[in-house]
């Protein structure tokens, strides 16, 4: 293994060790309330809806990460690859936190369909975080209009089948639609 990608490695694991265990002194369960661990949950309104490995929001975080890596990119042109994941890391971590806030929480709540999220689970958190290490190294790898071609496609395909996905997620979170909030109810 060459030392970029062990120090990336060691990177992502320092940072999703340390987002954990804020998570976790800020209440939120290590795994479900359920008591076991999935590696898929694919029903959206369920209480175990972001609480497993993987779920219908998992494709969002590896936009994050594709997202991401070209922010980085083209802000910081000059940037190593383990700068710009650093960095990447920071808004994904800061996010996870956020995202777990009563504020949030309570917002998802109120204005979407969402009236069973109490949060993310310490483990669906560090997946999330693995997932959008994984858009980033994607978008790192592929050309850009891969990288594209993958964000239309998950959002398409989680538009499609659960009425939700990153763009309806951001929309529904600042600027609450009655209309979407009724359609994504279905």
């Amino acid at each position: 293994m060459n030392r970029t990608v062990l120090n990336s490695l060691l990177l992502a694991a320092g940072f999703v060790g340390a987002t954990a265990i804020i998570l976790y002194t800020m209440g939120q369960p290590l795994i479900c309330k359920c008591g076991y661990v999935k590696l898929w949950h694919g029903v959206v309104i369920s209480s175990e809806n972001s609480q497993h490995l993987s779920d219908w929001y998992t494709p969002s975080h590896i936009i994050h990460g594709i997202l991401f890596f070209g922010l980085f990119t083209l802000l910081l042109k000059k940037a190593s690859l383990n700068l710009r994941l650093a960095l990447s890391l920071t808004l994904e971590c800061a996010w996870e936190i956020l995202e777990n806030t009563d504020m949030i929480i309570n917002r998802y709540r109120e204005s979407t369909i969402s009236l069973d999220y109490f949060g993310d689970s310490v483990i669906n958190s560090s997946a999330d975080i693995l997932a959008m290490v994984v858009g980033f190294f994607l978008a790192a790898r592929l050309p850009v209009r891969a990288s594209v071609a993958i964000i239309v496609v998950f959002e398409a395909t989680t538009t499609w089948l659960i009425r939700d996905g990153l763009a309806l997620n951001i929309l529904m979170l600042a600027w609450p639609l009655e209309a979407v909030k009724a359609w994504q109810g279905g």
